[in-house]
Formats: structure tokens, C-alpha cells, sequence
């Protein structure tokens, strides 16, 4: 979900754009006489976009996890729950 907000109330409410943003999925553009310039995210939610364009710009990467989505998709692909993978790295 993207809020907008122009430049001048951002400043006076810097602290709420914080607050708003630090939300997943919440995006705060700040606009500049109309226009979008920037956008305000979450630290989690900016790393997530940092892997994923570090994935994309992966051609091999890219083809493993494509071939991979489609062998989950067929059962042909095993997984394991969160607890059980833990166990086996013994974290």
C-alpha cells in the first residue's frame, strides 16, 4: 500500500512517515511539485528488493529457481517445515 505525501508535510511529520513506513508492505512517495521522488520503506522490506534484484540479475539463479517453483509444482520436489530444517542444520 503506498501513501503519498508532499515534501513539505513529510518534514513536519517526519517521524509519522517513519512510523507509517516501518510497515512491510507500506511504501511513503514523497512528492516534489506534484511528482513522486522518493519512497520511504521499511529496512526489512528494502532488503527484501535488494535479494530479489540480486536474484534477477543471476541468469543462473534465476533459471534454478524458475526450475525449481515448476518441480515443487509437480511434486517433484521435496520440502520441509521451518522446525525440521533447523533441526537438520542443528541451529
Amino acid at each position: 500500500m503506498s501513501k503519498f505525501m508532499t515534501a513539505t508535510e513529510a518534514r513536519k511529520k517526519f517521524y509519522a512517515v517513519i512510523d507509517a513506513a516501518e510497515h512491510p508492505g507500506v511504501v511513503v512517495a514523497i512528492t516534489h511539485e506534484g511528482i513522486p521522488k522518493v519512497v520511504v520503506m521499511s529496512f526489512e522490506e528494502y532488503e527484501g528488493w535488494q535479494e530479489t534484484m540480486e536474484i534477477m540479475a543471476d541468469p543462473e539463479l534465476s533459471k534454478g529457481l524458475i526450475r525449481d517453483m515448476e518441480r515443487l509444482k509437480k511434486g517433484k520436489l521435496k520440502t520441509v517445515d521451518y522446525d525440521t530444517f533447523k533441526k537438520r542444520l542443528k541451529l
